[in-house]
């Protein structure tokens, strides 16, 4: 049964990164760079403030909470753990993956930091912004999707890397927000009877 499970990942991966052209490497390495959706970051940042006054300085620690929780769990809890190598570092598929910029990564890729980071931003932020702006919820979910296919096109990640990644962060992120909602409940009642 794994030893089926790890032959698809395999062949998924091979799928996903041997449908490469200049353009989609072009495309992917932007979608997959850090800093290249800065202005989503500074759109967000802008509704939570406008949605939440200066409690948005409450709200911004708790998103960072929630990253920083999915940034260092999917290192030390999992990639530490499994040793998983990335794709890039599999001895079996040395020259059968198409590097983008030469890019290979870390050693080892399970689970995928870039998928935890998203989605444990993506299940604060759908659940911060529940009843309001639809278009963001849309907006959310093609980022996340979108980064954790730019992961497996370039090379750097099994598909199992980045949907362990999606559930790990997923489900941080609604602790989190879990955690936040009851902070600020708190700290506003603690405010009123002051």
């Amino acid at each position: 049964m794994l030893h089926s499970l790890i032959h698809l990942d395999t062949e998924i991966l091979l799928f996903v990164n041997g449908h490469h052209s200049p353009f989609f490497d072009s495309l992917m390495w932007f979608i997959s760079a850090k800093f290249s959706w800065a202005p989503l970051y500074a759109l967000i940042i802008f509704l939570i403030f406008r949605e939440n006054k200066w409690w948005g300085f409450l709200t911004l620690v708790f998103v960072a909470l929630a990253i920083t929780c999915t940034d260092q769990g999917s290192v030390h809890l999992f990639k530490d753990v499994f040793h998983r190598l990335r794709p890039t570092h599999q001895p079996e598929l040395a020259g059968m993956i198409h590097l983008v910029h030469g890019y290979r990564g870390g050693l080892y890729g399970f689970v995928s930091s870039h998928a935890s980071n998203s989605f444990s931003t993506l299940a604060f932020l759908t659940w911060f912004f529940k009843n309001k702006y639809k278009w963001l919820h849309w907006t959310l979910w093609i980022w996340a999707l979108s980064i954790i296919y730019s992961r497996v096109y370039v090379g750097v990640h099994y598909p199992g890397d980045v949907l362990g990644g999606a559930i790990f962060g997923y489900l941080v992120g609604r602790g989190v927000f879990y955690l936040y909602s009851k902070t600020e409940f708190y700290l506003k009642t603690q405010l009123q009877k002051a």
